[in-house]
């Protein structure tokens, strides 16, 4: 999507079917085609925002503070695939997975020490999660009480979109699609009345196109998700427009520079027109699509990384010029392993380079009304709506989901692309073209061994600082005894916690059997009194059933 087709080599005013005011509107008006602010970024620069987290919370807090000495303007957590998962470092399936692509969180202890020295109330937070992202949302409110920071001070997003887990990530912790919709839009109708500045939800096309979609199937499979979201919580008796300001999206952002642009334009317009007029908002904060945007991973490349340098820039630059409001950059190595310090200094040193040194902040819009442009961006609309209608006629999104359509028709996608790739039609440098080049790092690490050598070192010992040198340079990992740790970390709580948590737990399952309760309370309860991560989620698991989703093949 987003290739002229045919034999094509331009665009004419002929293609563009536009009505000005009616399609596009000026920067900060109706349907916002061209951004949701009147200045953009000559007022509002996007949001710096690194996703960060390793190992340990001491760690991690560290590795905070250093990024915004960089100059990050926010903060996304990452967290370990037990604590996405909603289970505890004592479960079989954490084995070997404590700390390895994200901080290991029990308690809300350890979300406090994640944030010791860092003011909670002053730095916008992001908490990438999904499953269990009630529960992380829960000790982030009880570790900024015990900083002295009240709720509607708190500001930032948890990610909480679980539908899109079900078929792009799966990591949806076991629960079913209907229940994980409960356990979301509970959480978004408690945030919109105690926690004002919190974005409930993190919408998200990025898992989409990661796992191989299009982007018209980005746009419309993200849209379908966020109408089961909203239905749901519309039925806890919400009017739309209490919630839907806080209603917020994490797009992918890949390498086609006029077809990605055009994606974002075409869905801010899009978004306008579905909530005001399928869903009858009338606060124009609700008709606003705001969105972060990760730069698509799987368009990284483990051959020769150094050029994944230039990828990635080049998609901040498409980001930038499409107006979203924060953006992260995947970057080098990420192929294949966590960012080093140093290596999260480059990706904030791009971004810096593009809004401080490229122009590119100066207008709101900078490529609208070109013909290409215009004409992609009506393109991917038409199509969006068109895919988007199909999900409604089955049923929506969660009945997409469980019938394997979504995984299906994504799956289906990601197999052409990989032929493309592997028969030379689609050109990928340092892939199936100009293979032969070899990385500079290789190059480097390889001299640093042969120094090694000269020096009169063994060749085992020339190899392990050969792999000491690569580590230094490519990712941070968890240390040796981070499971080990967290283990007893969790025997330690365990035994020295009050009985007042069997008593919560135990409220929490006489909520989770009534639909018409909000969990939120039960579940800050249950973190007040200790409860960890794994008991809450186990909770939900023992009272609702585990699900294991469709698969295609």
């Amino acid at each position: 999507m987003g290739k002229i087709p045919g034999d094509r080599c331009y665009y004419t005013p002929e293609d563009v079917d536009l009505d000005y005011g009616r399609d596009l509107g000026n920067p900060g008006e109706y349907p916002f085609t061209r951004g949701i602010h009147p200045k953009m970024y000559r007022e509002r620069p996007w949001t710096i925002r690194q996703y960060a987290g390793y190992g340990t919370a001491e760690e991690t807090n560290a590795r905070f503070k250093k990024l915004l000495e960089m100059g990050q303007t926010g903060l996304s957590v990452a967290f370990d695939l037990p604590t996405q998962n909603g289970l505890d470092p004592d479960h079989p399936l954490s084995a070997g997975e404590i700390g390895r692509a994200g901080v290991n969180v029990l308690t809300w202890r350890d979300m406090e020490r994640v944030f010791a020295g860092i003011p909670m109330g002053e730095v916008s937070t992001s908490l990438t999660i999904n499953a269990p992202a009630a529960v992380l949302y829960a000790m982030y409110v009880v570790a900024g009480e015990a900083q002295g920071v009240s709720r509607d001070q708190l500001e930032g997003t948890t990610q909480n979109d679980i539908l899109k887990e079900f078929f792009a990530r799966g990591a949806h912790g076991f629960l079913a699609p209907r229940q994980a919709v409960r356990l979301a839009s509970d959480l978004i109708a408690y945030a919109a009345t105690h926690t004002p500045k919190w974005n409930a939800i993190s919408l998200s096309g990025y898992h989409i196109r990661e796992k191989g979609s299009t982007a018209v199937m980005e746009m419309a499979f993200t849209l379908a998700n966020a109408n089961a979201y909203i239905k749901a919580t519309v039925e806890k008796g919400m009017t739309v427009d209490v919630f839907a300001p806080r209603l917020s999206f994490i797009m992918n952002t890949g390498m086609n520079l006029i077809g990605e642009v055009a994606k974002y334009r075409a869905f801010r317009r899009m978004w306008a027109k579905f909530m005001r007029n399928r869903w009858g908002a009338k606060d124009e904060r609700s008709w606003k699509f705001r969105t972060h945007t990760q730069t698509g991973g799987s368009f990284l490349q483990a051959q020769r990384p150094e050029l994944n340098l230039a990828r990635v820039a080049v998609q901040h630059l498409i980001a930038a010029l499409a107006g979203v409001q924060s953006m992260a950059g995947s970057y080098l190595f990420e192929a294949d392993s966590i960012p080093s310090e140093a290596v999260h200094g480059v990706a904030i040193g791009i971004q810096q380079i593009i809004a401080e040194e490229t122009g590119v902040r100066l207008v709101a819009d900078p490529l609208g009304g070109a013909w290409q442009l215009e004409s992609l961006t009506n393109e991917y609309e038409r199509e969006a709506w068109a895919l988007f209608e199909k999900v409604q006629a089955m049923g929506g999104a969660v009945a997409a989901i469980e019938s394997g359509y979504y995984d299906q028709v994504i799956s289906a996608e990601a197999y052409q692309h990989q032929r493309a790739v592997e028969s030379g039609e689609e050109k990928i440098v340092g892939v199936n073209f100009q293979r032969e080049v070899a990385s500079i790092f290789d190059v480097i690490f390889d001299r640093v061994r042969q120094e090694c050598l000269k020096q009169g070192l063994a060749p085992e010992q020339a190899e392990k600082v050969r792999s000491a040198a690569i580590s230094s340079v490519k990712y941070n990992a968890a240390p040796d005894d981070a499971e080990a740790s967290a283990k007893e970390r969790l025997a330690e709580i365990r035994a020295n916690r009050s009985e007042t948590v069997n008593i919560a737990l135990f409220a929490l399952a006489e909520a989770a059997r009534k639909s018409e309760v909000n969990l939120l309370p039960a579940i800050i309860d249950a973190v007040r009194n200790y409860a960890t991560v794994g008991e809450i989620m186990g909770v939900f698991r023992k009272e609702w059933g585990e699900y294991h989703p469709m698969v295609s093949i």
